[in-house]
Formats: C-alpha cells, structure tokens, sequence
C-alpha cells in the first residue's frame, strides 16, 4: 500500500497546482520510487491512496501498473486529511485479512528495503518498521523516534520529542498483520484530529509484537520541506534510489 495523500503544505508554492508525490525526484515522478522500491521486493498487489483535486492524475501516470510489472494495481480516496493509520484503514478490504507493507511515496531510500521485508516475510506477526540513524537532535524533534529497552527491544515511539530517546527515526514504512485494521478501528484522533500511525506502533510495541530493522545508506522526506525535497532530488541524482546492497542484518 502506498500512501499519496496529503494537502502538501510544508511544499507550497510546489504544490499548489499538483499532488507533492507528482512532483519530480530527478528523472522521474516521486511516487515511481515506492512502486519501485515494492516491486523490487517481490511486492505485484499494490493500493494508492490519495485524496484532493489532483486524485485522477496518479491514474494517469500509473494506469493499471503493468508497465511498472504490478500485477494489480487499485486505487482508493481519502475524501480529508485524516491521517495516516485513517489512510491505511481504507485498504482493509484490498488486503483481505492479509498482511501488508505501508509505505509513504514521499520517502525515498538509497538502498533497497529489501531485508526488513524478508524478516517480516519469515515471521509475520505483527509489525515491523524501518528505522534511519539520525545525528542531528533538531531534525529528530520533528520526526517518529524509537525509544529502546535495556535488551535493545523498540519499546515505543515518541512523537516528536524535545529531548528524542534515541538516534533512530521511524521511517515511513511498516510492515503490519491483519490484525492492523481492528487496531485502527479503536484509535481515538490526535489533538489535530487525525489517526496516528504512531499509535498503531505503540500498540504492537506495548504489547511486545514491535520488530525493526536499520536502513543502510540514505533515507530522505522529500514532503518534509523545500530544504528536504531538494536534498532528496541532489541525492537521488549523484547515487540513484532503491539500489541493491548487501543484505542488513535484523534488528529486534
């Protein structure tokens, strides 16, 4: 499942005539790296979702997903910006009480995902999510980050922390069993009326069933801001995106 919605505000004026995942990565639309960076793990059944006046265009970028070799590719709406886990519950009947693999399209990964998709594969029971280092503690203040026990167990995620528990930021893909969409239906809305992603985390992690991996190699937002879009753009051009790279290790 690969999530495209959004009003794109943190990239405004970009956005303002066109959906941010759209908008180009060097060569290419922004949304072609997830499906590719599915495809390359063996992933043919995908879901877009997507919302605002610009819906129709992912239809006609990606048509029926053959030429990307998906296999079937369907589309759905979020009709207003309810948040990610929102967004991941209108595929309940796609997944048809099998796991599935979240990704945002506006993450974009030097490296292929390839290994915590492998993981979750040999043992998919509840989540698992990819994680990115991050040295710098003001970048970390406006993302996900991993909080870890003394046994090095993902314990929980903090959003946005003043003071983050860790170097590690959840990146935005996610590895989830069927038991997701129950999840979702007992989520409350955030303050900003949403339904977090990071409360569908914190239920696994409460209850032991959290799993991660650490990304090799580059992971950028290219939604995050101006500054982030064009850094990704810079860093795909030099050294490509969703290329093959020794395996990683599980983490856990």
């Amino acid at each position: 499942m690969i999530l495209a919605g959004g009003t794109g505000s943190r990239l405004f004026p970009l956005t303002k005539i066109t959906n941010k995942h759209l908008l180009p990565i060097f060569d290419r639309p922004m949304i072609n790296y997830a499906v590719e960076a599915l495809v390359r793990v063996g992933v043919t059944e995908i879901m877009i979702v997507t919302g605002g006046t610009h819906a129709g265009e992912f239809l006609r970028l990606l048509g029926n997903g053959h030429e990307f070799d998906v296999s079937r590719l369907m589309y759905a709406y979020q009709d207003r910006p309810g948040g990610i886990a929102e967004a991941l519950g209108l595929a309940a009947r796609f997944a048809d009480d099998d796991p599935v693999i979240v990704m945002l399209a506006d993450n974009v990964f030097e490296y292929s995902i390839a290994a915590a998709v492998d993981a979750f594969r040999a043992e998919p029971h509840g989540a698992r999510v990819l994680l990115s280092e991050v040295a710098e503690s003001q970048h970390l203040q406006h993302l996900g980050v991993a909080e870890f026990d003394s046994d090095g167990r993902l314990a929980r995620v903090v959003e946005k922390p003043q003071q983050p528990p860790s170097q590690y930021a959840v990146t935005g893909v996610y590895c989830y069993d069927a038991t997701v969409f129950s999840v979702i239906q007992t989520l409350e809305p955030s303050a900003r009326g949403e339904l977090e992603i990071t409360d569908v985390n914190n239920y696994y992690a409460e209850r032991g069933e959290l799993q991660y991996n650490v990304v090799d190699g580059f992971w950028g937002d290219a939604g995050e801001s101006i500054d982030g879009y064009y850094a990704v753009n810079d860093f795909v051009r030099r050294h490509g995106a969703n290329n093959v790279a020794a395996a990683t290790p599980e983490r856990s």
